[in-house]
């Protein structure tokens, strides 16, 4: 009888947690089951989508995205749920440019869900502003309505929408779009440029209040602030190195790989600090290219080396054999992981000496969506490691 009654307690205990942690159990089973070397590659994730306003006045707005990316991938990259990882998908809309359909309320999907950081990264780069009209709550019931939310209660799913006009603006209300957003489990976060008073008196923090997100001011026109370190050169030279373990595949290899070095020089042209912390998002397991990259394609699973045909491969193993694509594959794997492990090493030390020069720690659009991040994420059982 006691027996029973602690099998009793043990099934109460199990259902009793929260949905995260049997997630995580699943997870663990699966891996047990199957031995994978991707704990991390699960169907939990973190979706953001960031609507931009990119009329005239927010050129300093679009430079904090492109120059703060890096930053926020890499806050996010440190999540976890139990002892999972999960997944990051970005989307990235722009509203309130004369460039827009006016039939469409001045808005343009950019970028729907997506888990290429080479890819997010190109279209942030590519958005320019242009005087317009800004409707808040027609851009975010766009968001609402075209993107994939899903339905796990496990993921964190978040809107960020940045701008400086009355939040009231346009047909849509705002208030019917947050009623929308509390149906799917997505909380509007809003971030109005310019004095912190005047975003409430035009209803940016109602706006957030409506699904308990934040309300948040920030100065669009402040310079981002990088702190350079003295482990910035020995992690740039890794990045150099890292390149080096692609292995491209199939009709995207040729462009992506040169997407990826256009983006390492866009990285660099904001500063050097930049371009070090997009190597380290390039370090983490957020960065996923198995569409063209033999290395990650083989190891979650996008392809079999025994059934690739031959033409798809890169010049270096056309005609080789399987046996022999298969030792090259795994050598740059190898040297991936442990040039990885280095970058996260030197990133260690290099956040430590930032932390002790910093003086705001506020810096900005990063500032603001990573505060967020982390105080939602609480809600659902994640942690930061």
């Amino acid at each position: 009888m006691k027996t029973y009654f602690k099998i009793l307690v043990f099934c109460i205990a199990l259902i009793g947690f929260t949905s995260c942690n049997a997630n995580n159990k699943k997870q663990n089973i699966a891996h047990n089951q199957t031995k994978t070397t991707y704990p991390e590659s699960n169907k939990q994730f973190i979706k953001v989508a960031l609507l931009l306003d990119t009329s005239n006045s927010m050129d300093g707005l679009i430079d904090q995205a492109k120059a703060q990316l890096w930053n926020i991938v890499n806050e996010l990259s440190y999540a976890k749920c139990g002892n999972v990882k999960p997944n990051l998908q970005i989307a990235l809309y722009e509203y309130g440019n004369d460039r827009l359909n006016s039939n469409e309320g001045y808005i343009r999907q950019v970028l729907a869900f997506s888990d290429d950081l080479d890819d997010i990264s190109k279209e942030l780069f590519s958005l320019t502003t242009n005087g317009g009209e800004e409707y808040c709550g027609h851009v975010i019931q766009t968001s609402l309505n075209q993107l994939n939310w899903g339905k796990n209660p496990d993921d964190l799913k978040l809107i960020f929408i940045a701008g400086n006009e009355p939040f009231t603006q346009g047909k849509i209300n705002y208030k019917d779009a947050s009623t929308n957003a509390k149906e799917k489990d997505v909380t509007i976060n809003t971030i109005f440029c310019g004095d912190y008073n005047q975003g409430i008196s035009t209803s940016w923090k109602n706006g957030a209040q409506l699904t308990n997100g934040d309300y948040m001011a920030i100065n669009q026109n402040k310079a981002t602030v990088h702190i350079p370190s003295p482990y910035d050169d020995d992690i740039l030279i890794l990045n150099q190195k890292l390149n080096k373990t692609y292995i491209i595949y199939g009709k995207k290899g040729k462009e992506k790989i040169a997407l990826q070095a256009e983006q390492d020089s866009k990285a660099q042209s904001y500063s050097k600090a930049n371009a070090v912390s997009r190597t380290v998002s390039k370090s983490s397991h957020l960065y996923k290219n198995k569409t063209w990259d033999l290395v990650d394609a083989v190891e979650q699973e996008e392809v079999a080396i025994e059934t690739i045909k031959d033409d798809t491969l890169p010049d270096e193993l056309k005609g080789k054999s399987k046996a022999e694509i298969k030792t090259y594959v795994i050598k740059k794997s190898k040297e991936r992981e442990a040039i990885q492990k280095k970058i996260q090493e030197l990133n260690n030390k290099r956040k430590t000496f930032i932390s002790n020069k910093k003086k705001d720690k506020n810096n900005g659009l990063e500032g603001a969506m990573t505060k967020a991040i982390k105080e939602q994420a609480k809600r659902k059982k994640y942690t930061w490691n």
